[in-house]
């Protein structure tokens, strides 16, 4: 598989950049939190276990439990592609995990982000 730079990534430096974002919008850690546990089947012990140990995107997306099938739901433009036309099945996992951080930073409904 050809690495992108992005699946080298930790996951623990990428975390706060979307709470950041979230929060420059008036939303909480906790929503982007419920965004990512949705998407990929932590809970909250495992995903802060995530953070701690310092694992990279491809691990971080590998030791998901319960990757939510739901995803596929996710579509629309996030850098100037569609998610759902993204070929590499880990780098398609993080352009929906971006998307729904921009979901909750947009203000969205959380029943709407979580696809209910």
């Amino acid at each position: 598989m050809a690495g992108h730079r992005i699946f080298g990534m930790s996951f623990a430096r990428i975390h706060p950049l979307y709470v950041q974002k979230a929060e420059r919008k008036g939303h909480t850690r906790d929503e982007v939190d419920q965004v990512i546990r949705w998407l990929t089947g932590y809970d909250q012990a495992s995903l802060e276990e995530a953070i701690a140990d310092g694992r990279d995107m491809e691990a971080f997306f590998a030791k998901a439990p319960a990757f939510n099938p739901d995803a596929t739901l996710i579509t629309g433009v996030i850098c100037g592609v569609r998610v759902e036309e993204i070929e590499d099945p880990l780098m398609q996992r993080i352009r929906y995990m971006d998307k729904l951080v921009d979901e909750v930073a947009r203000g969205k409904k959380m029943a709407s982000i979580l696809r209910g």
